[in-house]
């Protein structure tokens, strides 16, 4: 039961070019034939496992890691290879959005038509999104990538060391008959830890259905079979003949491996027990994660004035959980056709507001020198005015004063007179 779940098969041959905005410009990859190190080898040799072997990725976020895993010769897989994720972009979430800057999340099938061995990433293979659940949820972007040059805008990007090895494992396995390779990508190893950790998070419950996919490949160790119904995914379910999963539909009564299905539960027991035991454990605090659709459509926003050439901040904007939005101060733009054209134009839009300030400016100073001359006239008017009549006011001011003075000289002929009268009449007598 275990390989029909795995689903392998015979080689499709063909070669088309992806990329994260990849294309292919070069005539002649000898990086896409370089053999895998003869350590590596001798270790896929200890393990019970041939060159071309089936092949499978799982990748995760927080812990930067993509592990390789190989089909052993009983058909059960394990791990031949880790590698540190050079970068990965946006935050611990699901993609949603075009734009959105996020590295995807989920269930996703790589198959021959998706390796580029003429990157302009140095090598890269286009890791399906969107799959069936992406599109039934409408999650939109195109060109998400597993690509060397450590450079990432939405894509898992490997050193070209990396990607030359990763890249010969997918190749090796296709050449071995393998038909499609799964690439599982998870925000954090799934255990009752980090589960614990994010259980408030928005994107709790989008995870842990991831979990259930997680959980079978952990206790099978083969890559779950993956199915889409009703808008979420359905794992390792056998539906009746005639059925199928339709990915907006109602899920159709399934069956499952009865040995499976009590491996399961014995796992979710141990689970439970240690998700109670985490609640009260003192833990890391979480990571930044996306606020769903519209933190991710803040970004997507961002990132089409960005490429649109505009000045926008350096780095995206994030959605706070009170619903304001934190931008960096820095600004710029991008080196490119279009961001050289908009700063031509706004450095021509800049020139004709200089030009129309400095205009207003001329016309206010005029007015202002007008209305300075004007106030100078008035004031020399005034003062031409108040000296005319100053000499008027000097000579009236006698004129107004003589009443005054004739009235004290009469009263002072009178006193000669009463005192001429007096001595007289005391000098006669009488």
């Amino acid at each position: 039961m275990f390989a029909k779940l795995a689903r392998t098969g015979v080689l499709v041959a063909s070669i088309a070019i992806a990329g994260c905005n990849d294309s292919s410009m070069k005539d002649f990859a000898p990086e896409a034939n370089k053999p895998l190190p003869d350590k590596i080898l001798a270790d896929m040799k200890a393990k019970g496992m041939v060159r071309t072997s089936s092949v499978m990725a799982r990748i995760f976020k927080e812990e930067g890691k993509l592990e390789i895993w190989k089909a052993k010769t009983n058909g059960r897989y394990d791990m031949v290879a880790s590698y540190d994720i050079c970068k990965w972009s946006g935050k611990l979430g699901p993609k949603y959005t075009e734009g959105d800057r996020q590295a995807p999340e989920g269930f996703y099938t790589v198959r021959p038509s998706q390796m580029n061995p003429r990157s302009n990433y140095h090598l890269s293979f286009n890791i399906g999104f969107p799959n069936a659940y992406d599109r039934a949820n409408g999650r939109t972007g195109q060109n998400l990538m597993v690509h060397g040059a450590c450079s990432s805008s939405g894509c898992y990007s490997m050193t070209d060391a990396q990607i030359e090895q990763i890249y010969a494992f997918g190749r090796d396995a296709f050449q071995g008959g393998q038909t499609e390779f799964q690439v599982e990508a998870f925000p954090f190893r799934m255990t009752a830890a980090n589960m614990a950790r994010y259980r408030s998070d928005p994107n709790y419950e989008f995870w842990k259905m991831l979990k259930v996919g997680y959980d079978n490949f952990e206790i099978t160790k083969v890559p779950p079979k993956v199915d889409v119904c009703e808008k979420r995914y359905v794992f390792n379910q056998v539906a009746p003949d005639g059925q199928i999963f339709d990915p907006t539909g109602p899920c159709p009564a399934t069956t499952q491996p009865d040995s499976l299905k009590s491996a399961y539960n014995a796992y979710q027991s141990t689970y439970d027990a240690a998700f109670t035991g985490a609640l009260k454990a003192s833990v890391p605090p979480p990571r930044p994660t996306i606020a769903g659709i519209k933190e991710a459509s803040i970004v997507s926003d961002w990132s089409k004035r960005r490429a649109r050439g505009e000045r926008v901040p350096i780095d995206p904007p994030s959605l706070n959980s009170n619903g304001t939005v934190t931008e960096t101060a820095r600004m710029g733009r991008i080196d490119s056709p279009a961001g050289r054209k908009m700063a031509a134009l706004d450095a021509e839009k800049a020139a004709k507001q200089k030009a129309e300030e400095q205009r207003l400016a001329a016309i206010e100073a005029a007015k202002q020198a007008k209305e300075a001359a004007k106030a100078q006239a008035l004031a020399e008017k005034e003062a031409a005015k108040a000296a005319k009549e100053a000499p008027a006011a000097i000579i009236a001011a006698p004129t107004e004063a003589a009443p005054e003075a004739e009235t004290q000289a009469a009263n002072a002929d009178e006193s000669r007179v009463t005192k001429l009268k007096n001595k007289l009449l005391g000098m006669f007598g009488g």
